[in-house]
């Protein structure tokens, strides 16, 4: 029952080529950069990727990426990042641009047992009807677009089919956890990690702070250890570096 691994670099060190990774965060908030880091080191590549976004100011999974790792992104925002831009539409990198909530849906669905499941968002829009250009031939033009997708009526209500998702393995970053891998997140990290840890098959959390098995209220658990097969434990010094993507102050 003790899934603590002695270091980041063992705890991703079975990730091969052309994985498929959950990776858990949104922007700079709860993103497991030292897992990242860890798998950065290993020099795999070929990786599908599937998150709300790919990184930003150079961190998280924007390290990944800068270096030509990351061949399929699945997530919802591009933002600020000028590299990711840069390879999707220089055809560089295919990239599945899905409703924020429906990506939500899709980790759980994943992890939940659930292959599939109806919803309203995206019904009349390329999302539903296919054409989305998931890569782009380097000239401008689309090299692999979106297929159609099944639309059906309830109660008077058209919805599309969208199918749950699972990966290979999963990154999380934690706020506490213990020994069993049973984790609770901070505040805006409670974002989608709790999502790609369910649709992992193999997860891994960092965690900022480890506690022995009691010392969380079980009615305080964001996620059940059984989503969790490995536990690293952060250094003080990494569990405070914390970046902030856009300073600002007031007058």
């Amino acid at each position: 029952m003790d899934k603590v691994v002695a270091s980041a670099a063992k705890a991703v060190a079975d990730v091969p080529e052309g994985a498929s990774l959950a990776v858990g965060g949104f922007g700079l908030s709860g993103v497991p950069d030292v897992l990242i880091g860890a798998l950065y080191e290993r020099g795999v590549g070929g990786l599908s990727v599937v998150s709300n976004n790919c990184g930003a100011l150079e961190s998280g999974l924007a390290v990944l990426l800068a270096a030509g790792r990351i061949a399929r992104v699945t997530g919802s925002y591009i933002g600020a990042n000028k590299e990711f831009a840069r390879q999707y539409l220089a055809g560089e990198l295919e990239v599945e641009l899905i409703p924020q909530g429906t990506l939500a849906e899709r980790l759980r669905a994943g992890g939940a047992g659930i292959p599939a499941f109806y919803t309203p968002a995206g019904v009349g829009t390329q999302v539903a009807g296919g054409g989305l250009p998931w890569r782009y031939d380097g000239a401008g033009g689309v090299a692999v677009a979106s297929p159609p997708k099944e639309v059906r009526e309830f109660d008077g209500t058209s919805y599309v089919l969208e199918r749950g998702i699972r990966t290979d393995f999963a990154l999380v970053r934690a706020a506490r956890g213990d020994r069993h891998g049973n984790l609770v997140f901070g505040k805006s990290a409670r974002n989608f990690n709790p999502l790609a840890a369910m649709a992992g098959r193999v997860t891994v959390a960092e965690v900022e702070e480890l506690v022995e098995p009691g010392g969380l209220d079980p009615d305080a658990v964001h996620l059940p250890g059984i989503f969790v097969q490995r536990v690293v434990v952060l250094t003080p010094e990494q569990a405070a570096d914390k970046r902030i993507e856009r300073r600002t102050v007031s007058g």
